[in-house]
């Protein structure tokens, strides 16, 4: 992917906010990549970290986010996680604030200004939970309705994000 991927928005947290949000998606690229690294929070073991869309720079808080993926545990089974008919996209898991608990998080973003298309993107996430276990994610979710997406909303249900670098990237046609 080297070359391929243009930088179009960052924002480094190294203070307590409780969302944080990427603009610059339009038609310049089919599909586009945000990455979070490094996630802390204030909140340890309640907090998630869920995103939503924007339209025109507002974020899109309808109950139009359905989302399905496995979760891989070391100290556990696999487990499937599933929601429908959600105001966002949520983690379904807690990040910690201790140590080395941290969160890791990749998304590609697919039709995002093609407002007659579903807004899909998929997911794959690795982190250190607030208790002390190692977990991935993997999975997908679609926006149910038709609109031009502009950018992307990260927020805390609990608390704060501390510290993380959220990246938006256009992906090279």
């Amino acid at each position: 992917m080297s070359g391929s991927l243009i930088k179009i928005d960052e924002e480094i947290v190294t203070s307590a906010t409780s969302s944080v949000t990427l603009t610059g998606i339009d038609s310049t690229y089919d599909v586009y990549m945000v990455v979070y690294n490094n996630a802390k929070v204030s909140t340890d073991g309640t907090t998630k970290i869920s995103m939503r869309f924007t339209e025109s720079g507002t974020p899109n808080t309808t109950a139009n986010y359905d989302r399905a993926s496995k979760f891989l545990r070391t100290n556990a089974s696999f487990g499937n996680l599933s929601n429908t008919n959600q105001t966002s996209f949520n983690t379904d898991s807690n990040i910690g604030n201790v140590g080395g608990e941290h969160q890791n998080k990749t998304f590609y973003i697919f039709n995002a200004n093609n407002s007659s298309e579903y807004t899909c993107m998929t997911e794959q996430a690795t982190q250190v939970a607030s208790t002390g276990e190692l977990s991935g994610q993997q999975g997908g979710g679609v926006l149910t309705v038709t609109s031009a997406v502009d950018g992307v909303n990260f927020f805390t249900s609990a608390g704060d994000i501390n510290s993380a670098v959220f990246t938006l990237y256009g992906l090279k046609k």
